[in-house]
């Protein structure tokens, strides 16, 4: 057996990241610090790697030391919860523009009066003339002249990821892939189409989930690319949000809505088994939202389901999430006090992180005595070597 290098499993928050190392004698190293610090480095997981082994913020880390870095991370959930995703083009079957809308006209709640439409995430539509039947057959060639034109217009206005779903394409994807191959040689960095994303029924679920792809692939994929290129050679995984891991390279955004949580439930179920407990509830209060998951012998997952209000279609762990963390902000607008969904993240961070940051969930639990300052690492301040602020 060769010689044995270290093992990072990263937990990498909205405000804050967390990082658990095992050196190579088996012994494990805890660290903790701020998301976004600008002033003193650029990425908090690779700055946790570089403290963890006494490495200068402008040394490159020493890939050959290194194993395997694992990471659960919120970038992908957080650009949901605040809506800061890729602007999005969604590509349609002519008379299916509004489809997405219109939904499943499901009523949970029988006799409210005021139905409230999800939001959607794609920034424009656009109706392509095609049209294939149920049993394959062709009724209309997918007009690629037309396609065209319009996926130039978008791209010249600034677009630059795609969502593709036409009907039937779950089955019958010619029509999709003539389209996302000129999408790509356009110009589109992200090009999601749905027999790829989500090659399932039903028109809405499917194309939901190719939006959420689009929408959120690129975000995640920049943050993805910047940590690989910092780490050279080592092997990298993120955990996904049906709770198990895998490789960088094919880690994508309809995946990764709840990877931080994920994690938080996976450690969360192993710790009360080692402590001899099998039935949980458990309860990730984070910096931008919260999480609560339950466990009663066996992980609970669903296949479609809803976060901050988008329906999906993915294998996920059942976890519900709301935009209330401890940096969301507060709003007074003159008659009643509201909270988020909008965060101070960890940049300035609540007005305790002595950052100039607005006034947030943590600020109350601190004034109101409910965290402990002493408690916390001395994290704050410009040099990030100073206790939460009281006053």
């Amino acid at each position: 057996m060769g010689k044995r290098g270290w093992q990072f499993c990263i937990d990498r928050g909205g405000t804050f990241t967390d990082l658990v190392g095992e050196r190579p004698d088996g012994t494990l190293v805890t660290h903790k610090l701020l998301s976004e610090n600008p002033d003193r480095y650029a990425d908090a997981a690779l700055q946790g790697i570089r403290d963890v082994l006494c490495i200068d913020g402008h040394d490159p880390i020493p890939a050959g030391e290194i194993d395997v870095v694992k990471m659960g991370t919120t970038v992908a959930t957080n650009a949901l919860l605040e809506r800061k995703g890729e602007r999005t083009l969604l590509l349609t079957s002519r008379g299916f523009r509004d489809a997405l809308r219109i939904g499943y006209q499901n009523r949970p709640e029988l006799f409210v009066r005021h139905i409230v439409l999800p939001e959607l995430l794609y920034d424009r539509v656009a109706e392509i003339d095609e049209r294939v039947a149920a049993d394959g057959s062709i009724l209309c060639d997918v007009d690629l002249d037309q396609a065209g034109e319009v996926l130039r217009a978008a791209y010249d206005d600034g677009i630059r990821a795609v969502a593709i779903v036409f009907l039937h394409g779950y089955r019958y994807h010619a029509h999709e892939a003539r389209v996302a191959a000129l999408a790509t040689a356009i110009g589109y960095p992200q090009v999601s189409a749905s027999h790829t994303v989500s090659p399932l029924m039903k028109y809405v679920s499917r194309g939901d989930t190719t939006v959420v792809d689009a929408y959120l692939t690129p975000i995640l994929r920049r943050y993805v690319d910047s940590v690989a290129a910092e780490l050279g050679g080592v092997r990298l995984m993120f955990m996904q949000s049906s709770g198990g891991l895998t490789e960088a390279a094919l880690f994508r955004g309809k995946d990764s809505i709840l990877s931080g949580p994920a994690g938080g439930v996976v450690g969360a179920v192993r710790t009360s088994e080692n402590a001899g407990f099998e039935k949980i509830i458990t309860f990730d209060m984070g910096g931008t939202s919260t999480d609560v998951s339950h466990y009663a012998g066996r992980f609970e997952r669903a296949f479609e389901t809803k976060v901050a209000g988008v329906r999906m279609r993915v294998p996920i762990l059942r976890i519900h999430t709301v935009a209330a963390g401890g940096g969301s902000i507060l709003h007074f607008d003159g008659m009643r006090l509201s909270v988020g969904p909008q965060s101070a993240g960890a940049d300035p961070g609540p007005a305790c992180y002595r950052r100039g940051g607005p006034l947030a969930v943590t600020d109350c639990n601190v004034m109101l005595g409910k965290i402990i300052p002493e408690y916390f690492p001395h994290s704050f301040g410009p040099r990030a070597d100073q206790a939460l602020d009281e006053g």
